[in-house]
């Protein structure tokens, strides 16, 4: 307790006990949940054992009552102002590591490809919400600011440097930077080193 005040402070040490409380009553799995935090659709959200996040997150769950949107592993760590809002389905698998500012969705307002294009004259508001799903496997970072958009898997161990918007498929055991995100780097097993991409 002493080295938690030396930390955090008095008010601080307060504060968490008050945050670890109501953690308790909206998700029983996660370690702690800092307010302030949004939920909408919590009867569709699943987080795995020991989730946290920082302040100012904002998680939004539009499927149908007792449909999973949004399922989160173990051994999580989302930062301060996080937003995912799926759909139909946001995965995030376990010990992966959520920087500040990331958003993630699995929805558009409207089609713009396929076989499904939205009229332009319609406001943007009313168009039909489409999904494609999300995936981000086990242990993968993402960077402050990234963006990761629908139909999109991250594979695991990759890592999304900062302000990246994830618009593509990126491979495991790879760094990828840039908007879009681009893969620069890939892990060599027999030489133990993030290798640079030579184009």
């Amino acid at each position: 307790m002493v080295d938690l005040i030396k930390h955090y402070g008095v008010f601080g040490v307060l504060s968490l006990i008050y945050e670890k409380v109501l953690t308790y009553f909206l998700f029983k799995q996660a370690k702690i949940i800092r307010r302030p935090f949004e939920c909408r659709g919590k009867q569709n959200i699943i987080v795995g054992k020991e989730f946290t996040t920082g302040r100012y997150c904002r998680f939004e769950a539009h499927g149908k009552h007792g449909e999973i949107n949004i399922t989160i592993g173990d051994n999580c760590q989302v930062n301060d102002s996080v937003h995912i809002a799926a759909l139909k389905s946001v995965i995030i698998s376990n010990n992966v590591l959520i920087a500040s500012r990331v958003f993630i969705t699995d929805l558009n307002h409207g089609g713009y490809s396929g076989n499904l294009h939205s009229d332009p004259l319609v406001i943007c508001k009313d168009r039909p919400l489409t999904s494609t799903p999300v995936v981000i496997e086990q242990n993968v970072w993402l960077g402050e600011g990234v963006v990761v958009l629908p139909g999109v898997t991250i594979g695991e161990n990759a890592i999304i440097g900062a302000n990246a918007v994830v618009s593509k498929n990126i491979p495991a055991f790879s760094i990828a930077v840039g908007n879009p995100a681009k893969v620069i780097k890939t892990y060599n097993f027999e030489q133990k080193k993030w290798l640079a991409i030579h184009e």
